[in-house]
C-alpha cells in the first residue's frame, strides 16, 4: 500500500473492564450476578482497530503506561496490522483504564481513568510528525488533551491532510479547531453541546448540523444511534437509515462507525457511500460484546476494494 491511503489515528488506548448485568445499578446499590470481561479499549484504539480490520492502512499515535496493560495493548495492535512506531510510554503514569457496566438491553455506563492518555503532548506529536505528515487522513477523538488535538489538527491542516474528528467525550471546541476539520462526527449529545440545539429527530439533527457547519467545518456526519446518520455536505443533506439489529452491547459502535468512515474516504468513496459502509459496520458491532472485539472484518461487510 502507498501512503496516499494511510490513516493515522491519534488518540487514547485503555483496558476496558466490563461487567454485564441485568440492569445498571442505582447510586449506592450493589448488584450481584454479572459476567466479567477484560478487553482492550479506548476510543482511539477502537477506531484504529476498526479501520485496520476493514482493510485500512493504519498507524496509531498514542501513549501508554510502562505496565502490563500498555505492553499487552501494543502487542494486540501489532497483531491487527497497525503501525505502532509512535506509541509512547509514560514512566510516571499508568495506562488508561475504563470501568464499564452493560445492561440486558445493551446500554452502558462508563468511568475512565485516563492515566498516560492525559500526557500525550504536542512534543510527542512533533516526534510523530513524519508519520502524521505521510497520511491522507488524521482521525482524532477527545480522550487525549485538547491542546494536543488542536496542535495535531493544525499540523495536518497546513499540509492539506484531511482531519476527521469524533468530538467524544463531548466538550466545547474552538472555531479555529472546527475550521481545520474536513469532517466532524458527533453523536446527538455532542452535536447539542456544539450547536446548542437538542437533537431528537432528523429535523433537529439538520438544524444542529447546519449550526455546526456554520462554524467552518466542511462536512458534518451526525450519528443518531439506531436511527442511522445524517450527513450535511455543503448545502446538501443525506439521511442514511441504519439496519435494524438486536443490540447486545453498544460499546464502541460509534468508534467502529468512525474507523469505517475513514476507510471509505481513504479509498476515494463519496461521503455518502462511506457513511453507508460505516452504518453497516456499526450495526454489526452492536450485536457483539466488547469494544475492539466487536469490530467487524472487511469480508463481513462484503465491500469490494
Amino acid at each position: 500500500m502507498d501512503n496516499n491511503d494511510r490513516i493515522v489515528v491519534v488518540g487514547s488506548c485503555n483496558t476496558d473492564m466490563v461487567i454485564k448485568s441485568e440492569r445498571l445499578p442505582a447510586p449506592g446499590e450493589t448488584i450481584l450476578g454479572g459476567t466479567f470481561l477484560m478487553n482492550p479499549g479506548g476510543k482511539g484504539a477502537n477506531q484504529a482497530v476498526a479501520a485496520a480490520r476493514l482493510g485500512g492502512n493504519v498507524s496509531f499515535v498514542a501513549k501508554t503506561g510502562n505496565d502490563l496493560f500498555g505492553k499487552q495493548s501494543v502487542e494486540l495492535y501489532k497483531a491487527e496490522g497497525i503501525g505502532t512506531n509512535y506509541i509512547f510510554s509514560d514512566a510516571e503514569n499508568p495506562s488508561g483504564v475504563a470501568l464499564i457496566t452493560v445492561d440486558a438491553k445493551g446500554e452502558n455506563c462508563i468511568v475512565v481513568a485516563s492515566g498516560a492518555n492525559g500526557t500525550l503532548s504536542p512534543e510527542n506529536i512533533d516526534t510523530a510528525q513524519p508519520e502524521i505528515e505521510s497520511a491522507s487522513i488524521v482521525l482524532m477523538q477527545l480522550e487525549i488533551p485538547l491542546e494536543t488535538v488542536e496542535y495535531t489538527a493544525e499540523m495536518a491542516f497546513r499540509k492539506g491532510i484531511k482531519v476527521i474528528l469524533n468530538p467524544a467525550p463531548a466538550q466545547k471546541l474552538s472555531d479555529k479547531l472546527l475550521q481545520s476539520l474536513h469532517i466532524i462526527i458527533p453523536n446527538s449529545t455532542e452535536a447539542e453541546i456544539l450547536s446548542g440545539i437538542k437533537v431528537s429527530d432528523w429535523t433537529t439533527a439538520k438544524a444542529a448540523a447546519t449550526a455546526i457547519s456554520a462554524k467552518g467545518v466542511d462536512i458534518v456526519v451526525l450519528t443518531l444511534g439506531a436511527q442511522g446518520a445524517l450527513i450535511k455536505e455543503g448545502d446538501r443533506f443525506h439521511e442514511v437509515v441504519a439496519e435494524k439489529v438486536k443490540a447486545v452491547d453498544t460499546t464502541a459502535a460509534g468508534d467502529t462507525f468512525c474507523g469505517a468512515l475513514c476507510v471509505g474516504i481513504s479509498e476515494g468513496l463519496s461521503v455518502l457511500d462511506a457513511v453507508k459502509i460505516a452504518c453497516k459496520a456499526a450495526a454489526i458491532s452492536v450485536t457483539r460484546m466488547g469494544a475492539q472485539a466487536s469490530a467487524p472484518y472487511r469480508q463481513e461487510l462484503r465491500i469490494e476494494k
